[in-house]
């Protein structure tokens, strides 16, 4: 299936290669970090916009899907029977040659330069409310810079330093911190919302409406995407016969998290809820830890989301061999849609739209049609078909919702 047209490599390294033959409870735990990021601190927003029921729904829909289109990706691997099939680069070669790896690497691109580009969102809001120096502030309104954009700007040396290193081994350990630091606000945060909710118990609405479906949907996609994860994950476990279990319960467990989060952020601050719910918590010492300690932990987590971007360019455009210009010039590119991007959330749910919906959605439903296609009865091949359709529907209307409300 042009799989025998040359060796694939590892062009998604998402994943470092960590110990073989993981426990169940392990492989729970890298499921959980695969996706958990900072996406959840947009879903109390989002709920705000699509209405708490809604949004809980909206998540445990997506997170049941996704779970079906991670279980395609393993299955299609089991069934083609090819031992270098790593990555879902890998797989779209194996599944449709040369032209099947070019999209998934280009998905692959948007999607980790998007989530950086979120990150540099974050970090520029998050220093801006934080910042309590008016000379600072005024001296950016002098230069005409909002203190967001100069936030921004200020990362950007820095991350042309960190993003030069050839390997990103050094800077691996910090993924721990990171999930310690996520797990850590998402605490405080829940702890804080119930204080406020039980105190002040603002208005909520259950639906907003299906206007903003797809705005959350996009959202959701976003906060949930780690598709490119699962290969990686169920070739590292012991007793693989039990992933698909260990999956779906790490699944239902994060929709359950997500979930709790975004209810409990909406019904502590109604229609004062921020597109970063940290904003909302005021400037006491304990937020601006939580506000600092995040914002330190995706300024280190930019270069090693990048890193698959820089394989995948470097190969296609510098024979593969380390180029550090190239590497300025995709950072400088980040930099700059972030600047131009006004609201967090927002952003979440036009990169969830966009490109999560085809990595998630689209792409493992086709390539499992392609390769099962003597094997499957017509419910499956519907529920392959509809799966394709849903996520070429959802792509074009949330991504028109979400660059509607961003020019808005």
């Amino acid at each position: 299936m042009g799989f025998d047209q040359g060796k694939a490599g590892e062009d998604t390294p998402l994943l470092g290669k960590g110990r073989p033959l993981s426990s169940q409870f392990k492989t729970f735990a890298n499921v959980f970090i695969a996706i958990v990021g900072a996406g959840v601190l947009g879903l109390p927003y989002a709920f705000k916009r699509t209405g708490w029921l809604m949004g809980v729904l909206t998540l445990l829909s997506v997170a049941a899907l996704i779970n079906h289109s991670m279980m395609l990706l393993v299955h299609i691997r089991r069934k083609l029977g090819v031992a270098d099939i790593g990555s879902f680069g890998d797989l779209g070669f194996a599944v449709c040659g040369p032209l099947g790896r070019f999209v998934v690497d280009i998905l692959i691109i948007l999607s980790q330069a998007g989530f950086c580009v979120g990150y540099l969102i974050f970090i520029g809001t998050s220093l801006a409310n934080l910042s309590t120096n008016h000379q600072n502030v005024s001296m950016s309104h002098l230069m005409s810079v909002s203190p967001k954009s100069l936030y921004i700007w200020g990362c950007f040396p820095f991350q042309l330093g960190l993003n030069s290193i050839k390997t990103l081994t050094h800077l691996a350990p910090l993924s721990i911190f990171a999930d310690v630091v996520d797990l850590g606000a998402m605490a405080v945060v829940i702890v804080e919302d119930v204080k406020i909710t039980v105190e002040q118990r603002p208005d909520v609405v259950a639906f907003g409406g299906m206007s903003v479906f797809f705005y959350g949907m996009g959202v959701a996609l976003y906060a949930f995407e780690g598709v490119g994860m699962v290969l990686p994950l169920e070739s590292e476990m012991k007793d693989k016969d039990k992933f698909g279990k260990v999956l779906a319960l790490s699944m239902l467990f994060i929709a359950v998290v997500y979930g709790a989060f975004g209810v409990l952020g909406y019904m502590a601050f109604g229609e004062e809820t921020m597109d970063i719910i940290t904003a909302n918590l005021g400037g006491g010492v304990v937020s601006s830890l939580v506000q600092l300690g995040l914002c330190i932990n995706l300024f280190f987590t930019f270069p090693l989301m990048m890193n698959p971007v820089f394989e995948i360019v470097e190969r296609r455009f510098w024979r593969g061999v380390y180029c550090v210009w190239l590497r300025w010039l995709l950072v400088l590119a980040v930099t700059l849609v972030a600047l131009l991007v006004p609201n967090f959330a927002d952003f979440l749910s036009l990169v969830g739209s966009s490109v999560c919906c085809a990595l998630g959605f689209v792409l493992p439903a086709l390539f499992h049609l392609m390769v099962f296609k003597d094997e499957l009865g017509w419910k499956q091949r519907a529920l392959d078909a509809g799966m394709v359709l849903l996520g070429l529907v959802l792509a074009v209307s949330g991504t028109w919702s979400s660059l509607s409300e961003i020019f808005n």
